[in-house]
Order: C-alpha cells, then sequence, then structure tokens
C-alpha cells in the first residue's frame, strides 16, 4: 500500500508530521508519500535518519491554512498540499490520504477529487475507548445539519467501518438521543429510528450520553454538530482527569508513595484515552480512503492514523461499503425523510 501525507498540515508543522512518518515505515509494511516544500521535508527527514526507508517526496507547492475557507482553497490553491495528495489517489499513485491541516479543505477537497460514493452524504467518524471494546461514533463533524436519511446512511457506513478495522460480524448500532425510549428526541431523530429500526442493521435502539463509554454499543450514529461536542467533551475530560490526578498524586508524600505503586496501572489508563492512539478520524462515504488527523496531532497520532489507513485499503474498505450498500439497501434524501 501507498500512503500520501499532506506533509505540511497541523499546528506542529512538517517536523512532527515527517517524524510520525518515519516510525510508520519503520514498524508497518507501507510506502509513503510525503506531499510538500522538498527543501523542508529533506531537512526534517535526514533529522530523523529515514535513510533506506519507503519513504519518497512529492512536490506540492502551496499549503491551505488551518482558518482558511475551503472553497477559497480549492479556488486558488491548485498546488496545495491537501490538493496534491488526493489526486495521487485519483490517479492510483496513492492508495489513501492522511492530513492534519484544515478538515472542512481536507473534506471538500475529497469529495472534489475522489467524488462520494452514490446515494451516501459523506461523514466522519471516530473511534473512542470504552469499558469494553472501542466504539466507532459517526459523524463528528462533517455534516451540521442532517436529514433522517443522513443518519441511517452514517449508520450503514459506521457498520462496515467497524466490521472492517475490530471485525465485527454484526455492529451493534445505536442512534444517540436523549433517552432509550423510541418517543424521546427532536423529529429528526425520531424519523430516524424509524428508518433504522426497519433496517437490516444490527439496529439495538436509542442510546443516551452515558451509555457512551459503556461498550454495549459498537456503532453511535449522531449528526456532526451533536458528534462533535461529544468528541471535543470526551478529549478535554480525558485530559482533565490527568492532570487531577497528578495533582492529587502530588499532594502528599503517601500519595507519592501511592503514585508510584500504581504508575503501571495509571500509564494503562492513561494509554487506553489518548486519542493519539486511535490515530485520525476516516472521513467516510468517499471514493478513497482519507484520513482527518486531529491539527494538535504528534508524531505517534500521525503514525498511527497512517497504520489505519493502510489496514482500510489493505482490507478493501471500498468494496465492502459498496457490497453493504447491496446488502443494507441505501435509503437516499427525499422530502418525505426531511426533519
Amino acid at each position: 500500500m501507498i500512503i500520501a501525507v499532506d506533509a505540511m498540515a497541523g499546528d506542529h508543522g512538517p517536523g512532527v508530521i515527517v517524524e510520525g512518518t518515519v516510525q510508520a515505515a519503520r514498524q508497518f509494511d507501507v510506502q509513503i508519500l510525503l506531499v510538500g516544500l522538498p527543501s523542508e521535508l529533506e531537512k526534517h527527514l535526514a533529522r530523523c535518519d529515514a535513510r533506506g526507508l519507503p519513504i519518497t517526496i512529492h512536490p506540492a507547492s502551496q499549503v491551505v491554512d488551518m482558518e482558511e475557507s475551503p472553497a477559497e482553497s480549492l479556488r486558488r490553491k491548485k498546488d496545495s498540499t491537501i490538493r496534491v495528495a488526493f489526486e495521487l489517489v485519483q490517479q492510483k499513485k496513492a492508495d489513501a490520504v492522511i492530513s492534519a491541516g484544515n478538515s472542512g479543505a481536507t473534506l471538500a477537497t475529497a469529495m472534489f477529487t475522489l467524488g462520494r460514493i452514490s446515494g451516501l452524504r459523506p461523514a466522519i467518524a471516530t473511534v473512542m475507548p470504552t469499558l469494553k471494546d472501542p466504539v466507532v461514533m459517526i459523524d463528528v463533524g462533517a455534516n451540521v445539519d442532517c436529514k433522517p436519511s443522513h443518519l441511517y446512511q452514517f449508520g450503514l457506513m459506521g457498520s462496515v467501518f467497524s466490521s472492517t478495522i475490530f471485525s465485527k460480524e454484526r455492529p451493534r448500532v445505536g442512534l444517540l438521543s436523549i433517552g432509550e425510549e423510541h418517543s424521546k428526541g427532536n423529529q429528526q431523530v425520531k424519523k430516524a429510528h424509524d428508518l433504522l429500526a426497519t433496517s437490516k442493521l444490527n439496529f439495538i435502539g436509542n442510546v443516551e450520553g452515558r451509555d457512551v463509554f459503556k461498550g454495549n454499543t459498537d456503532v453511535i450514529v449522531c449528526d456532526g454538530f451533536v458528534g462533535n461536542v461529544c468528541l471535543k467533551l470526551s478529549e478535554g475530560l480525558a485530559e482533565s482527569m490527568m492532570e487531577m490526578i497528578k495533582k492529587e498524586m502530588s499532594e502528599s508524600l503517601a500519595a507519592k508513595v501511592g503514585y508510584a505503586l500504581s504508575k503501571t496501572a495509571i500509564d494503562r489508563f492513561k494509554k487506553r484515552v489518548d486519542w493519539a492512539e486511535y490515530g485520525g478520524a476516516p472521513l467516510l462515504g468517499v471514493k478513497g480512503v482519507a484520513i482527518i488527523c486531529h491539527g494538535k496531532s504528534g508524531a505517534k497520532a500521525v503514525k498511527n492514523a497512517i497504520k489505519v489507513a493502510n489496514n482500510l485499503a489493505r482490507e478493501n474498505f471500498l468494496q465492502n461499503m459498496e457490497k453493504a450498500i447491496s446488502n443494507f439497501g441505501l435509503v437516499e434524501s427525499s422530502d418525505n425523510h426531511e426533519a
């Protein structure tokens, strides 16, 4: 597999992107195309001692800023790193793309260059830790306003993703709402419940926010507004909890001794809730494999994003999606399903 990496994106610059790429090239059976300014990338590759690794630089002269309008970037920056990376997939010179840059521009560019799978509304999925196996939440930011038919499509895409990545035979799909009862939720959620309940998906009904981390659901469906709030809240809570633990453990000698004795368990917990362990969030519904990384991704997150992209490409994710559409059926947008 060949992964195209938008090497100039992210809050920390190309240094951490290159470092994560080098780590991935050393650990996984993958070839990598670093897309960006050759002079910059050569400097960072030398620093990381990447000699002999299957990493190639592919030049691109422009970079899309984090606050830049996606539409403007498409019009004005035709040689941007993100656009060139997606064009490599379009031209069959790469099998997947990862980027830690402007997520709106990444979404727009993916749809412009690759197109979307017929009938599907592209959405961003993310993996979150639970008391049991990880759960897939979709959508977490691509679609602020959704129709019930879109939520059904998210359930379908999330189910295929869970099956591909976690080998779930029949992923349990839940709909995020304010109560377990079918009567709870807004009109959008109620109508989506009806669509999911009558589908061939393994739909288990509504789930509440407090159920997200219990691990009794494999896929949680919501619109991008709610999903993004959940994602950011979860990240902030995990980071705050670790800071609280550190503070409490430094308050007294007894606490310091307790920390020393429990350090192994605390380190395991920290790893379990660290979003960087899950790499990036796949953009589902486009005709290609695309992973959107957090803007503040470090080398570990980039490395794991490349791992996810490589796994999806190897497992023929797009073919799996087309097969699922055939097996489960596709509910397309219509006036009858609007919220």
